[in-house]
């Protein structure tokens, strides 16, 4: 290992944190970064993740007969040309040196096959040929088809094969039937020959060219290996061709080779895949008849099959099976198990099958560890999943990235801030972690400290330097961008991951499933998803639950339903997560009764609800009024085994507040005190507020003192809503006093704060009006359509309607958008100029309100006129994305 590596090695031992997350230390990073630069001699790392020569001239060209060198830099990364740039020097060294001249002086396909023999890897021999396959023409594929001649004869099969492929991926299916496999192969006897070619086209995904071939490969005598037919079988069932695949499993008992339990087990997955359950269950049955008995793995494929549907208690059947038929179950047993009822929300279930693998003498690995850590962080008990991982580390079992991921998510939406950075500092602790996981948490803990670009950096940094990394380093940096909002960035990551050789997972597509549903390009989004599946790619529930989730978000519950209805058809039974979202975007949009019918729904099908569907249920019923039946369903709850949380106290006392029933609100706030949950800001923020509605500014000061003794400082709303409170009683002294407290607290006022004042200007006095408004100046306040509409609704109100309809006409010039209440504004405002007795005196009120307009306006002109200026003219567009899109699936 080169000195840079150990160098990084080492440095890869020590992970410092932020107060907030954890991030590579400023001096780690730097000396990173300097290795980086120094060590880059042919390559560099470009903000598009293309790899270019560092030189003029391409130094792998001299040896090649081609005099252009363009097309043959592109077919390899940088890592083969490393590899390649070793081999060569190899074969010099063994002074083969002779074979790279004459294959330079002349192209020959027999000279090509020596120097791919010699130089004896087959990843670097295979990358040699990409080099030199320059085009797709005629001449050149036969040459080609001479060297896989050479290589099957010279016990090279494997690197034929790879030619093969390549080379008929390259040409299409259409031309390689005819080329390839009709004028070269089709008379051919050699059965490795015909293997290979078999092959090539099945890895290919030309199956009805594999099936072709195979015939051949029977016609003469030969008898197809067990790996292939697998691999073929494994084509046709994800292609949906049932036919072919029965008629290849008849051939297989009748012709042979004869049906091995790997090769039942690949069938039941691929019916299961496809959600033909039953079909895999009599395939268990008839292998028996076979001299097959099913094993471990065969039990495992249904019992996921069945969790996948949302069968967990059934598929405990197949558990019992197994014990009577003398099968021990597995950790994969156990962690489907375990994973399914953390999906459902059953936490209790999920941990109580932990402790009886553990009481059966199965040690939870890491990955088990994992599965429950992240079912607790999902039921938001983190505290439960903190312990876990605390017991994780003294029975010796060593965290990954993975487990680094969780926990990192998990502190940071509902953990507290110091047993997170305790949590997160033990994993830079030498020897608690595997060191084929360490590059994972580099590139994680900068994407959790939101230094993306520099974790893109780090890790093509580290390929680039033969450090192993794994997928989960590239699908945290997707789902991080993703997560940002950068799709486009998220796409690029992915796009790179598949040039090195990466191959993409589930939670690969889920997190570009999720930047797009993120910004709501659904309609991309599902399209996204039916072409991998199209293609094979693996989709999970998870990728279908994000953009049911972005349909709820969005409002768009046709859309969500429709979703809803395509998972159940394609037999991906939707998880407690997909119904918790579904039912709390229901609950938003006001459907309360749909979302409570999906409630029992979910109930009726042994799902079990977790405090997330029992509060977006009692909040959609709590906005709609009907506060009894929001109270039932706490109750009910309560009678589930499930405690109230804040977020549920919340949702209540809010509901109690809106219908002004303070004494109630106060009594559920006594009692969740007595029940030892801490009240937070939005609690006090809501009583605070429902006593301001009632004028009651007295219980809502004493509130206020109240949640500054408890440790709750007040926040930028605990101010906008007592000022609100103060300029409705018209108490304009106090509300200024409480802008001078909150900008000496340290807090900057926000639009809100701006516009309750503005209000309170426009019903005040006219001196105090200017001097509230000097200091709203002064503070630099920021008009927004809320200004706009308050000032123009208040220069209608006192007899300016001629200049209410002026300024409207000037802000629609310039652009601006209104909305519904400024077109109800001006709709009043043209009825006052027709009406000539509503115009009133002009006094210096109206006037100072004509005055605010005008700063208004030449506010936004100006600032329109900035923004202009200094936009970018070049910029993406949305066609960039959709390319990206149609990229994933190509």
């Amino acid at each position: 290992m080169s000195a840079a590596v150990l160098r990084l090695h080492r440095s890869l031992k020590v992970c410092y944190f932020c107060p907030l997350s954890l991030h590579l230390s400023s001096e780690t990073l730097a000396h990173l970064l300097s290795v980086y630069h120094q060590s880059m001699k042919y390559a560099y790392f470009s903000s598009s993740i293309s790899f270019i020569s560092g030189s003029k001239s391409d130094f792998l060209c001299q040896f090649s007969p081609f005099t252009s060198n363009s097309s043959g830099s592109y077919a390899i990364n940088s890592n083969e040309r490393r590899m390649l740039a070793v081999g060569i020097s190899r074969m010099i060294k063994l002074e083969k040196r002779d074979l790279l001249i004459r294959f330079s002086r002349g192209f020959s396909p027999v000279a090509i096959a020596e120097i791919m023999v010699s130089l004896q890897e087959r990843q670097v021999a295979f990358a040699f040929f990409k080099y030199a396959f320059r085009d797709h023409s005629d001449f050149l594929v036969r040459c080609y088809c001479v060297v896989v001649h050479s290589l099957v004869a010279k016990d090279f099969r494997q690197l034929a094969q790879d030619v093969l492929t390549w080379m008929i991926r390259g040409i299409g299916e259409e031309r390689s039937y005819v080329l390839v496999w009709r004028e070269i192969f089709s008379t051919a006897m050699d059965f490795y020959i015909l293997d290979a070619l078999m092959r090539s086209f099945t890895n290919a995904e030309m199956a009805s060219c594999a099936l072709e071939v195979l015939d051949r490969m029977r016609g003469v005598g030969g008898r197809p290996s067990l790996s292939a037919i697998c691999c073929l079988i494994k084509l046709l069932l994800r292609f949906g061709d049932y036919s072919s695949v029965w008629m290849l499993f008849k051939d297989m008992i009748f012709k042979g080779p004869i049906p091995s339990n790997y090769v039942y087990n690949m069938m039941i997955l691929g019916f299961c895949r496809r959600g033909c359950i039953r079909i895999a269950e009599s395939l268990l049955y008839v292998m028996r008849k076979f001299g097959c008995e099913p094993d471990v793995y065969t039990y495992n494929i249904l019992i996921n099959a069945y969790c996948v549907r949302g069968w967990t208690w059934e598929a405990f059947s197949w558990v019992h099976l197994m014990f009577e038929s003398g099968c021990t179950p597995s950790f994969a047993t156990f962690s489907t198990f375990i994973n399914a009822f953390c999906k459902e929300g059953n936490i209790a279930e999920a941990n109580k099958i932990f402790h009886w693998m553990q009481e059966l003498g199965v040690s939870p690995n890491t990955v088990l560890y994992n599965a429950l850590m992240d079912g607790y962080v999902k039921a938001r008990e983190i505290g439960m999943a903190n312990m876990l991982y605390e017991e994780m580390r003294s029975k010796g079992v060593a965290p990954d990235g993975v487990t680094f991921n969780i926990l990192a998510a998990g502190n940071e939406k509902y953990g507290n801030e110091q047993d997170g950075n305790r949590l997160l500092r033990s994993f830079s602790v030498m020897g608690s972690v595997q060191d084929s996981s360490l590059p994972d948490i580099h590139i994680g803990g900068l994407c959790w400290a939101g230094r993306l670009d520099e974790a893109f950096e780090l890790l093509g940094f580290m390929l680039e330097k033969g450090i192993s990394l794994s997928v989960i380093s590239f699908n945290t940096l997707i789902l991080a961008y993703s997560k940002a909002g950068l799709e486009d960035k998220a796409f690029e990551v992915y796009n790179f991951m598949v040039k090195v050789g990466f191959t993409p997972s589930a939670p690969t597509y889920t997190s570009l499933l999720l930047g797009l549903s993120k910004i709501g390009r659904l309609q991309e989004a599902k399209s996204l998803i039916y072409k991998m599946i199209q293609n094979g790619y693996p989709i999970s529930r998870a990728a279908f639950t994000v953009v049911l989730d972005g349909y709820t978000k969005k409002g768009d519950m046709m859309g969500a339903q429709g979703l809803w209805d395509e998972m159940e058809m394609l037999g991906m039974a939707p998880d407690v997560v997909a119904v918790s979202a579904f039912i709390q975007g229901l609950s938003k949009g006001g459907f309360v009764q749909q979302a409570y019918n999906k409630y029992l729904k979910m109930l009726s099908k042994g799902l079990v609800p977790n405090n997330f569907v029992y509060n977006s249920l009692i909040s959609g019923f709590c906005n709609c009024g009907e506060l009894d039946e929001a109270l039932r369903l706490e109750l009910e709850m309560r009678n589930m085994g499930l405690l109230p949380d804040v977020i549920t106290f919340n949702i209540i006392i809010k509901g109690f507040c809106k219908q002004g029933r303070m004494k109630s609100a106060m009594a559920t706030y006594m009692e969740m005190l007595r029940c030892g949950w801490t009240p937070d800001n939005v609690t006090y923020n809501t009583l605070i507020s429902g006593y301001c509605k009632q004028l009651d500014m007295l219980n809502a000061e004493n509130l206020a003192n109240t949640m500054q003794n408890s440790g709750w400082g007040p926040d930028i709303t605990t101010y906008n809503i007592q000022i609100h409170g103060y300029c409705r009683s018209r108490r304009m002294n106090r509300a200024i006093m409480m802008l001078d407290e909150l900008v000496s607290a340290g807090i900057v006022p926000d639009t809100v704060t701006y516009n309750t004042l503005l209000s309170g200007v426009c019903r005040d006095i006219l001196d105090h009006a200017m001097i509230l408004t000097g200091k709203l100046l002064k503070l630099g306040f920021v008009p927004d359509l809320v200004t706009t509409n308050l000032l123009l609704s208040n220069l209608r109100k006192h007899g300016l309607p001629h200049r209410t309809a002026m300024w409207a006409q000037k802000l629609s010039e310039i652009s601006f958008e209104f909305d519904e209440i400024t077109h109800k504004i001006l709709d009043r405002a043209y009825n006052d100029l027709e009406d000539v007795e509503s115009t009133k005196e002009i006094t210096g009120k109206s006037l100072f309100l004509d005055l605010l307009m005008y700063m208004t306006y030449d506010f936004i002109y100006r600032n329109r006129v900035i923004q202009k200026m200094s936009s970018n003219p070049i910029g993406f567009t949305d066609n960039q994305s959709s390319m990206n899109v149609e990229a994933v699936c190509s």
